[in-house]
Formats: C-alpha cells, sequence, structure tokens
C-alpha cells in the first residue's frame, strides 16, 4: 500500500510517517518503480503500535525501546514492565506538577476581580517573574 493507503488506514499522517522512517522507528518503505513509497502489513501494525504507545505518552525514544522489546521474541516481561513503571512513575511526577500549577493559576483568578479596573493579580505575578522573581 501506499502512504496515503497506510496513513489513512492507521491515522498516523503521511508526514508523521515519513518521521517515523527519517528517525529510524519504521523501517524505510520499499520504493516502486515509479519512485513511490510501499508499505506492508507488518509496517501498517508497526505504526499502530506507535500509535497506541504515543497516545500513553511514551516518548519516541521509549516507544524505540518498546519496538525492540515487542519485535525481540526472546525478551521477557520484565523488561518490559520496568519499562512501563518508569513511564508512570514520570506520569505521576508529572501530575503533581500540574496539580500544584493549577492550583496557582486557580488562587491567582480568585483574587483578580475580572472588571473595569486596570490591576490584576494575574499579570502582577507575570509581570514579577519577568522581573526575575519566581
Amino acid at each position: 500500500m501506499n502512504i496515503g493507503t497506510i496513513a489513512e488506514k492507521s491515522g498516523v499522517p503521511p508526514k508523521t510517517i515519513r518521521y517515523y522512517e527519517s528517525i529510524g522507528l519504521v523501517r524505510p518503505a520499499d520504493r516502486r518503480p515509479n519512485g513511490y513509497r510501499s508499505y506492508t502489513l507488518f509496517d501498517m501494525r508497526t505504526l499502530n503500535f506507535i500509535k497506541r504507545a504515543r497516545s500513553l505518552g511514551f516518548s519516541v525514544e521509549e516507544v524505540r525501546d518498546l519496538l525492540d522489546l515487542w519485535q525481540d521474541k526472546s525478551r521477557t516481561s520484565a523488561a518490559v514492565k520496568a519499562l512501563a513503571v518508569r513511564h508512570v512513575e514520570a506520569l505521576d511526577h508529572k501530575i503533581e506538577e500540574l496539580k500544584s500549577i493549577r492550583k496557582t493559576l486557580a488562587d491567582l483568578v480568585k483574587r483578580c476581580r475580572g472588571d473595569e479596573r486596570p490591576d490584576c493579580p494575574i499579570l502582577e505575578d507575570l509581570g514579577h517573574a519577568a522581573e526575575g522573581g519566581k
């Protein structure tokens, strides 16, 4: 199948497929005599794997590691689990950071009157940061 067909079937845009090829996540497609890329069912499965892993928040490098494990029939599930556990821990850390950011912003929103007056704690906080504050 050509890049348009595999893009449509996988839901991965052609530009992204080319990018994945350029960084080695997807093997370079064979070329037809007319120069068009030709993809296989294995390529489709690989794209679906990558798309799902990315939707779970895995980085490109983590996806590369997962692909290696997926394609290595001698792998151990312990190796896969260890990678996933690290990712869950990173997500937990990010969630805590986002909660803190949300709390700070919600507090600033509460303090801002949101009326015709020019004073605004949100802008004051951002201005303080611009001047080298927190």
